[in-house]
């Protein structure tokens, strides 16, 4: 089958291009579930909560300060580096691991963070602590990965920043904040489908970030409810080049005829099309859908993390003892118990045991349970058939790769999900500068509190 490749000698610049999506089932539309329903999305903090967090983090360093004052004046940094911090935004700075990097300090200074800061209250867990929580891969059947490299994700951002600043809807509230705004526009970019299809639109931010993406490539958009009905209230974005099934036109992608549609848009190449899922569905049932439709490039961009989300995901059905950090201890007096509570007070998504486990001790899905449609559908599922759901993704999966954060905690000041459950950022912890060159410390905060793990899939029949 022909791969869409990346070609470098495009003429199309990646600033002339960029897309968006937004949050709807196959049923339910996305402004009349609960707000609460999908917490994980990019909102305002509430600033209790944002205090009670941060206090959580300074008051072990108030304990520490009399053993570290007097070792303060042998620290050597860039003035200009910590004079944009306050004390709180320095605590922060601390716990993320970077001092090390930064900062020259006398051997009993170093001793002091390391063993008081680090393996404690204020950072990711260090070396020992992750490969506890380390999170999960699903595992492709040859271990192909992704041609892009750090240096184009990098090189990416800074043509992106500019489009980003553009968009039409500055609040974007439940929908894709900046990470998975720039990981669709980015994917999409780089693999020049001839035909995008998102399965979820909301306001049409996602529709945007596509067509920045790919100006002149026809886009498919499957709603339960028009983005134009948004305008009425506010900012909204419609494409001109879009086909809807929208309103009460819409029709769920697992009821499509693909084949017919395919031919109305002369598409004959299947793998020459990019499928966004932002529907909140059980994804192991739109992977199904999509493979039985004949399709092989997918992104999800509510890719949740064992025991949280509002439906099934890829990451908890390659959560198995047999990856890596896979698989979960339900003992309250375990190392991973007392490693998620810690981390639960600092991160607002992190999740303790008690969370994370079901009856029997049921770690896999939500508490053993599997859910779909916005988490209106919710029933239990055996470790049996979770684990069989897992065989059968890697048996079709050829690439697998997670978004990693845009850049880490103490640049960006994100305080929702766990570091210690994604990848490593792209600009990571202590690089100020490269996270100021590539625009990003212009836009405000709020917008990098949206991260869940968006994955991109390229699938095929399994192998007999």
């Amino acid at each position: 089958m022909h791969t869409l490749v990346h070609s470098p000698s495009a003429t199309t610049n990646m600033l002339d291009r960029v897309l968006s999506s937004r949050r709807v089932t196959s049923h339910l539309d996305a402004s009349e579930m609960d707000a609460s329903a999908d917490d994980s999305k990019t909102k305002k903090q509430n600033l209790s909560l944002l205090a009670s967090n941060y206090l959580s983090r300074f008051v072990p360093l108030l304990h520490l300060s009399h053993r570290l004052s007097h070792n303060l004046s042998l620290i050597s940094c860039h003035s200009d580096h910590f004079s944009r911090f306050t004390f709180p935004e320095f605590c922060l700075y601390l716990r993320s691991g970077i001092s090390r990097r930064v900062l020259s300090v006398s051997k009993g200074l170093s001793q002091t963070l390391d063993h008081l800061v680090f393996p404690g209250y204020l950072r990711v867990p260090y070396d020992r602590d992750l490969q506890l929580v380390k999170s999960e891969r699903c595992r492709s059947k040859h271990g192909k990965t992704v041609q892009w490299t750090s240096k184009d994700l990098i090189k990416g951002l800074e043509e992106f920043v500019p489009i980003y600043e553009t968009r039409p809807i500055k609040n974007n509230m439940y929908g894709m904040g900046f990470d998975h705004s720039f990981g669709l526009w980015f994917i999409a970019r780089w693999l020049k489908p001839d035909l995008m299809i998102e399965s979820g639109a909301f306001k049409g931010h996602s529709t945007w970030v596509l067509r920045q993406a790919m100006p002149d490539t026809p886009i498919i958009s499957l709603s339960p409810r028009h983005p134009e009905k948004y305008l009425k209230k506010g900012p909204a974005y419609v494409d001109g080049n879009c086909t809807y099934f929208a309103g009460k036109d819409f029709v769920d992608f697992g009821s499509i005829d693909w084949k017919s549609v395919m031919k109305k848009h002369g598409i004959s190449d299947l793998s020459r099309v990019l499928i966004f899922f932002d529907d909140h569905q059980n994804e192991l049932k739109r992977v199904k859908q999509a493979l039985n439709a004949g399709f092989r490039h997918l992104v999800f961009e509510d890719n949740y993390d064992t025991g949280t989300g509002d439906h099934y995901s890829l990451r908890q059905i390659c959560d198995q003892f047999y990856i890596r950090g896979g698989g979960h201890s339900c003992f309250r007096d375990s190392d991973e118990a007392r490693i998620r509570s810690k981390r639960k007070l600092f991160w607002e998504k992190a999740v303790a045991i008690d969370e994370l486990c079901g009856p029997i001790e049921a770690w896999w899905g939500v508490g053993g349970w599997m859910r779909d449609d916005f988490n209106h559908s919710n029933k239990p599922i055996s470790y049996a058939e979770h684990f069989q759901n897992s065989r059968f993704i890697e048996s079709i999966l050829d690439v697998y790769w997670e978004l990693p954060p845009v850049a880490g905690p103490s640049l960006t000041h994100q305080t929702r999900y766990d570091p210690a459950r994604a990848t490593g950022p792209i600009v990571e912890d202590g690089r100020y500068g490269l996270f100021q060159r590539l625009g990003l410390s212009r836009l405000d905060r709020s917008v990098f509190n949206g991260y869940t793990q968006m994955v991109y899939l390229e699938i095929s029949e399994q192998e007999s």
